[in-house]
């Protein structure tokens, strides 16, 4: 009689996302194996298959398998969708990016695949969800970094949250901040003035953003950018190195803008 032995990576290395998902719970459920064991073998987390096993515990009539039906099969893997399904898988296990940051780095691969694409996927491969993160323990954005030389100043239109800050920009422009904070000694770059990373911050204020550790959330803004004069806005750790946010950013400061305030734009009595 033939063998067939040579089929066994079929079962044993499905990658139909149903398949691998009823391989994984029969060999938890029939052939005996201990959670972490069905897990390891079939490259789920033991938490993600211990989810599904209570799923299926809630409906045992789940239907793994399509019926046969004439015409394009649904979900049919195909050489591109393959390659974009292991970059995602890479880009989550070796740089630990979230499903937004995933997103914006396969569009400048050039792969199309939206966000709940990658969420399929991840989901599919019985990859956890990420941790609840504080602002400087999240991965940097895979963006050029704050650069005022990078401005795009040619006609365009674009989408912005913060379309209502530029009605501010009258009163700003002939407020003195260059000289205030040159006055003030503040830190500031060929690529990072201090003018730019001050307006970031002024942008952020007067729009209602009080907490500075939601600047990183904001940075692909091109609105607020634009504000800014900045190709983008820089991130929260920009600006702490720059001492522009935190307890070491005051003294001369503040003493030169107080000088300064009778002119502000932003002085009640003005």
């Amino acid at each position: 009689m033939k063998d067939f032995s040579h089929l066994a990576p079929v079962f044993l290395n499905p990658q139909n996302p149903n398949h691998r998902q009823y391989e994984a719970l029969r060999a938890l459920c029939v052939d005996g194996l201990s959670l972490p064991e069905a897990a390891r073998r079939f490259k789920y987390s033991p938490a993600y298959l211990l989810q599904l096993a209570g799923k299926l515990d809630k409906h045992p009539d789940r239907d793994f398998f399509l019926p046969s039906t004439p015409g394009r099969k649904p979900g049919l893997l195909t050489p591109v969708s393959i390659e974009r399904d292991r970059t995602i898988l890479k880009l989550r296990r070796e740089n630990n990016l979230s499903i937004l940051e995933i997103s914006a780095e396969l569009a400048r691969l050039g792969i199309p695949a939206s966000k709940t694409v990658v969420h399929r996927v991840l989901a599919d491969n019985g990859v956890p969800k990420l941790p609840r993160r504080r602002p400087d323990q999240l991965p940097r954005l895979l963006e050029p970094p704050a650069d005022r030389r990078s401005l795009d100043l040619s006609p365009r239109r674009f989408r912005s949250r913060y379309g209502g800050l530029f009605l501010f920009a009258r009163l700003l422009a002939p407020f003195p901040l260059a000289s205030i904070l040159e006055q003030a000694h503040m830190p500031g770059s060929s690529m990072l003035p201090a003018p730019n990373a001050v307006l970031s911050l002024l942008a952020l204020k007067l729009y209602g953003s009080a907490r500075h550790s939601h600047v990183d959330s904001e940075v692909c803004d091109p609105g607020l950018a634009l504000f800014a004069g900045l190709n983008r806005i820089p991130k929260r750790s920009t600006l702490l190195r720059g001492g522009l946010i935190g307890p070491q950013g005051g003294g001369s400061s503040q003493s030169a803008w107080a000088s300064n305030w009778p002119t502000c734009p932003f002085n009640p009595r003005h």
